[in-house]
Formats: structure tokens, sequence, C-alpha cells
């Protein structure tokens, strides 16, 4: 699942993310600003925006309206510390799916957004994407090969998709360290090796000819274009 938070205090959004990521394995963009979000949510399909209602620059309740406005269809959960019946109603009549009052607990916010994701809102984009012979299968997180095929763990998926996405591009082990497992976690570099050889052995399952993943000595790995 791919969520866009838009949250402004600093040591809450990397606690999302941070949970985000490592309970669930979704992918996740930060937003600090009611401005960042409203353009992100514009460009990019997500399949849930966690919008908190006292953001910069446009709050969240006018995000959502004017998101709503523009014909935008996808799952919008609210933050906020309102709690009035009144706020709550005002926040789903701008275009909110559900509402989360702070403070709250991770796994209560997991549920939500699981509930969401449920729901049909955006045809899904890009849900396979070709890597040689192989295809990835982005909504059961799966490689296949004609009638061949492996499971991945939600971190191999993250490494291989990002790999994916920055095809040709050289990520080092701290950028992949920072955007799966998150700089504040307790894993070290060597977790990021490896995860990729692990990956790199189902990889060679399907297909042993060729290996995609490329080890830049001393730097990290790339994808081969």
């Amino acid at each position: 699942m791919k969520i866009l938070l838009a949250e402004d205090d600093t040591r809450l959004g990397e606690l999302i993310v941070h949970m985000l990521k490592k309970k669930a394995g979704y992918t996740v963009e930060w937003a600090t600003t009611g401005e960042e979000a409203y353009d992100l949510a514009s460009v990019s399909a997500y399949d849930v925006l966690v919008l908190d209602w006292m953001l910069p620059e446009r709050d969240g309740r006018e995000v959502c309206r004017l998101l709503r406005g523009d014909g935008y269809t996808g799952a919008i959960l609210m933050l906020t510390a309102r709690d009035s019946l009144e706020d709550r109603i005002r926040g789903l009549d701008a275009g909110a799916d559900d509402y989360l009052v702070k403070p709250f607990e991770i796994d209560e916010l997991l549920a939500r957004l699981r509930a969401l994701g449920r729901r049909t809102f955006l045809p899904l984009e890009n849900d396979t994407c070709r890597i040689g012979e192989l295809v990835l299968d982005r909504n059961s997180h799966r490689i296949v090969e004609g009638e061949q095929e492996v499971q991945l763990t939600p971190r191999e998926y993250q490494l291989l998709d990002l790999l994916l996405k920055n095809q040709g591009t050289v990520l080092t082990r701290e950028v992949l360290l920072d955007r799966i497992w998150g700089m504040e976690s307790e894993v070290t570099p060597k977790t990021v090796d490896a995860t990729v050889k692990l990956l790199r052995k189902k990889l060679a399952r399907l297909d042993g000819a060729h290996q995609p993943i490329r080890s830049i000595r001393g730097v990290g790995y790339s994808l081969d274009s």
C-alpha cells in the first residue's frame, strides 16, 4: 500500500513513517505542509492520504476540499486533536472518508488504513512491472516468470520496488536503509546486504542466467536498466 502522510510535527511524523514501514511494509511519502501535500496528491497515485488538520500553508480540511473539488477519488483519513461532533462533521463534509483523533495508537491507525485500502477508490496503476523476463506483481508482492513464482517478504518487496523505481541509478546502503527501515531503526547496513542476498536467491530461482541487481563495491546497489 502506498501512503501519503501530511504531518508537520516532526517527531510524530517520523514515528508514523517508521511504524508504517516496519509493521506493515507500506511505501510512505511524507509532506510537512498542506501545499506540499496538495501538490503531491495532484500528480501521484496513493492508496490513502493521511492528512493532519492543522498543517501550515493550507490546513488538512482545505487540502481535502480542494482535492475533492479537483475530482480526486482516493481515500483520505483526517488526523486531528479536534474531537467535537461539529469538527468531525466538518472534516467529513470536506471530503474525508475517515477521522482519527489524536492521540491514537499506531495499531488503530493501521486498522483504519487497512479498512480504507480494502475499498476501491482508484484504478490500480502500474500494478505489474517487467524486469527482463521477470514480472513484479505489486498487488501480491510476487515475482513471476511464466508459471513459476516466488513470494517476497515486505522488506524484499520494498527493496526491489525502490531499486526498480530508480532503475539504472546507484542507491547507497544509507539511502536504502533510510527509505525502507528508517534511520531511527536499530538495523545496520549489513541488514541491507543480507536482504539483497536473500532477494537475489529468489530471483535466481526464476532466472538464474541473469541477475539484475548489481553491487557497487563500497557504495550500494543498482538495478540494471
